[in-house]
């Protein structure tokens, strides 16, 4: 396989990549900013209203009206303004076709440090309606859905497993079993063949099946963290990997310090692979 190469630089904190109408979307937290990348490096910046430095993301709904997390749940509409859909807080989302909205969180301050307690996923239906679909997640972390809407797989990163759920037809969870473990997962993404891109405790990220077998790794460089990830299609399926500088011997406080002190360790790196993202 190829070497991972550098699309961009001096980023505060880039996670929630995502490949949406021709370019890589990401979140540039701290910042408070969503940016958009063309296989060239050309970036578009927009900035976002939400009332954390980390812990949100972004996806879109089925018409293609960006949705964004953080404090709260905000749709943006096509005449510029912006619709709060949901008070609810939450980190990650997924959203299926029918316009279904999976959010996940924890609800205590990681950062902050205080003591961990279990997660959950909740469920915001079009009409508004919020509900919790699942309980009891080890600091959830990125989701995917399978193109047929049939099956969620979430990040547990405490864990170190992905979690799949069979999906009901009103959006409801069930049939929780293990999708694969030891691993390190944050962010992560489902290939056009079933795979699933995800990072590992050493610092790499692995391409694994249902059931936990290893197809593909791709290393990371030493002191980086890979947060998010993503697969694009620029002129040819490539992966993403969004890394921030990460000193495993550190604390978690003192790694995060540096991420919010005003120092830009913040990269976007590609490489090849042979499998494309899922056709959205």
């Amino acid at each position: 396989m190829s070497e991972l190469k550098l699309l961009l630089d001096g980023l505060a904190f880039p996670e929630s990549a995502r490949w949406h109408d021709g370019r890589l979307w990401f979140c540039n937290w701290i910042e408070q900013q969503i940016v958009a990348v063309d296989a060239a490096g050309k970036t578009e910046t927009f900035e976002v209203p939400v009332e954390r430095l980390m812990g949100w993301s972004i996806d879109w709904s089925p018409d293609g009206r960006l949705l964004v997390t953080g404090d709260k749940l905000r749709r943006y509409e096509p005449d510029g303004s912006i619709t709060v859909l949901a008070d609810q807080g939450a980190n990650e989302l997924v959203v299926d076709a029918r316009g279904n909205i999976y959010l996940n969180g924890a609800d205590f301050d990681f950062v902050g440090g205080e003591e961990p307690v279990p997660g959950w996923i909740r469920l915001v239906t079009p009409d508004g309606q919020v509900r919790e679909v699942a309980d009891d997640i080890q600091f959830p972390n990125g989701m995917v859905l399978t193109p047929d809407g049939r099956t969620l797989v979430i990040a547990e990163s405490f864990a170190g497993r992905l979690t799949a759920f069979d999906v009901a037809p009103d959006g409801g969870l069930s049939n929780r079993r293990v999708y694969a473990e030891n691993l390190g997962p944050d962010g992560i993404v489902l290939d056009a063949e079933g795979a699933i891109w995800s990072q590992t405790w050493g610092g790499g990220v692995v391409r694994v099946t249902a059931g936990g077998e290893i197809l593909e790794r791709v290393d990371i460089p030493e002191n980086r963290a890979p947060f998010s990830l993503t697969l694009v299609d620029f002129d040819g399926p490539a992966l993403c990997v969004l890394t921030a500088e990460w000193r495993m011997d550190d604390s978690i406080a003192d790694n995060f310090g540096r991420l919010t002190d005003g120092r830009r360790t913040g990269q976007v790196h590609t490489i090849p692979v042979a499998v494309p993202p899922v056709a959205r």
